[in-house]
């Protein structure tokens, strides 16, 4: 069938190679979760990639739109996958993600090694007492 866009790709193999997801049993999971649609409508794993499919993948808190330009079946450099994607998910979209990350309760210092366990109590204080301020400490009993 000369001039056909299919090419006999399945989904969640496309989604691993072009790097979307790390493995493709996630890929396979996102599919059938229905965090992965084209043109608006969720996908099996099995369905066929085609060329110029636009693709939206739901990755953590991360929404990605991406167009499929080229074909491919085995995993490849992300410095080579240019050729095989272009990416149609707004800048501000990563930018809201990384922003939203709230800072970490203890920062232990680079080089240290393992806590100790003394640290490890202290985390642990530092935990409790966040718990404490918001209302959720579940040692009082209520009845």
């Amino acid at each position: 069938m000369e001039g056909s866009t299919k090419f006999p790709i399945r989904m969640d193999k496309w989604l691993w190679a072009v790097r979307v997801y790390r493995t493709r049993s996630l890929a396979t999971a996102a599919c059938k979760a229905g965090h992965v649609k084209v043109d608006g409508a969720a996908v099996k794993p099995s369905r066929l990639v085609s060329l110029g499919d636009v693709i939206t993948a739901t990755v953590g808190r991360i929404t990605r739109k991406l167009k499929v330009v080229s074909p491919i079946e085995r995993r490849v450099g992300a410095k080579m996958l240019d050729r095989y994607i272009e990416d149609l998910t707004p800048p501000q979209a990563f930018e809201k993600c990384r922003l939203s990350d709230p800072p970490p309760l203890y920062r232990y210092s680079k080089g240290k090694g393992r806590p100790t366990k003394r640290d490890r109590r202290e985390i642990d204080r530092l935990d409790s007492s966040n718990l404490d301020s918001a209302g959720d400490d579940f040692s009082s009993d209520s009845g």
